[in-house]
């Protein structure tokens, strides 16, 4: 595995907007809102902007569509969309178009107004040929059908599904941007309305509105702007079906490659990972992402996450931001992890603010386990 883009660009600034519920606007509006403020955190300004990374599911053209509001003129442009994984994905690819010289500053960004809009997840127009005839209920049919087959194979429970939701409500409660945070405990999760066996309503993510940006230049430039630079260090992406009934087996995704390819460009191993941002659309995500990523062997997540090892105060701290289960989920939620990564690295997440944090490792999750992206960042004492 090639090591060439280890520490060649790095994330310089980020922004949020309308997270929770934003009515009254549009996904552009507060994609822009986002894109703003992250470029104000940079230090840059919106002509300095040649490179697009983007994908949504309300725009047929999403980046076409970016461009023009935002009135830019790219040199390059990447509208990859493969579900909420993308933009973890577009730091893959930005870090090589900036690599490559065909473009100086890259802009990933992401809105939507799920919540202010439809108030339900709205499914993609394209769905499975072979599973439309069993009329699933998407994305949960997908997952529960995940999760119970974990259950059956490995003895995993309810309660330690719940440990999942339970920390990430833990860790939203410290931020203050997060839109859930009332007291959440295991049995609030086993006794919340059944959604789709075995998930119940505190086993899924939120939906709301919500805007993210991100961005990211060569390493040479991030060093001369004003805020601490993030640095790219690994990133792999897998992708092996589109229906989770194509999925070899339901229990393994494809973040065993993504993350392997990930680790190996970084020359870094899981145990060297200080915190985590893993796409939780639902509770069994984040167990079978940390046994697929090597953080546990496969059939023991459910125990790995149980007794607050995930929560704040644990071994291992993921999802610090609240996740998709309790800060934020606008359909597409891998920006998220970049922004909140980000956050830890420079050190300014505040109360929920992980000691000493000099890596992450941010992951993300397309469609209904299609496609898995993987990138591992860090603070210049690890270049």
């Amino acid at each position: 595995m090639t090591t060439r883009l280890r520490g060649k660009a790095a994330i310089v600034g980020v922004g949020t907007a309308g997270l929770g519920e934003a009515p009254g606007f549009n996904a552009m509006d507060i994609q822009a809102l986002a894109v703003h403020e992250a470029l104000e955190d940079a230090g840059l300004k919106l002509s300095d902007v040649d490179g697009l990374f983007t994908a949504n599911m309300s725009h047929t053209f999403p980046a076409i569509s970016t461009i023009e509001y935002l009135g830019l003129k790219p040199r390059w442009i990447d509208g990859t969309n493969t579900g909420g994984s993308s933009f973890v994905a577009h730091a893959l690819s930005a870090t090589m178009a900036l690599e490559a010289g065909l473009c100086d500053v890259a802009l990933i960004c992401y809105g939507a107004t799920l919540r202010s809009d439809a108030g339900r997840m709205t499914p993609a127009a394209e769905q499975p040929t072979y599973e439309i005839p069993h009329k699933p209920r998407y994305p949960m049919t997908a997952y529960a059908m995940a999760a119970a087959t974990h259950m059956a194979r490995f003895g995993t429970t309810r309660a330690q599904l719940a440990e999942v939701a339970v920390a990430a409500r833990a860790w939203a409660r410290m931020n203050p941007e997060a839109f859930e945070r009332d007291p959440l405990t295991v049995d609030d999760v086993l006794s919340s309305r059944m959604v789709m066996e075995p998930l119940s309503l505190r086993d899924c993510c939120l939906l709301t509105d919500g805007a993210g940006a991100v961005v990211m230049t060569r390493a040479d430039r991030a060093r001369d702007l004003p805020k601490k630079p993030v640095y790219f260090l690994g990133g792999g992406i897998a992708s092996y079906n589109r229906a989770v009934s194509e999925m070899p087996d339901l229990t393994t995704t494809a973040a065993r490659d993504s993350g392997e390819r990930a680790f190996a460009m970084a020359g870094l191993k899981p145990k060297d990972m200080n915190v985590l941002q893993l796409y939780d659309a639902f509770t069994i995500n984040v167990i079978l992402f940390l046994e697929d990523l090597g953080f546990c062997p496969k059939g023991e997540g459910g125990a790995f996450v149980s007794g607050g090892r995930i929560a704040p105060g644990g071994e291992l701290p993921v999802n610090t931001n609240g996740g998709g289960l309790s800060f934020c989920h606008p359909g597409m939620y891998g920006v998220f992890t970049l922004i909140e990564a980000t956050r830890q690295l420079r050190g300014t997440a505040s109360e929920r603010q992980i000691a000493d944090a000099e890596t992450a490792l941010c992951h993300g999750n397309g469609i209904t386990l299609s496609h898995q992206a993987t990138a591992i960042f860090g603070t210049e004492a690890t270049l």
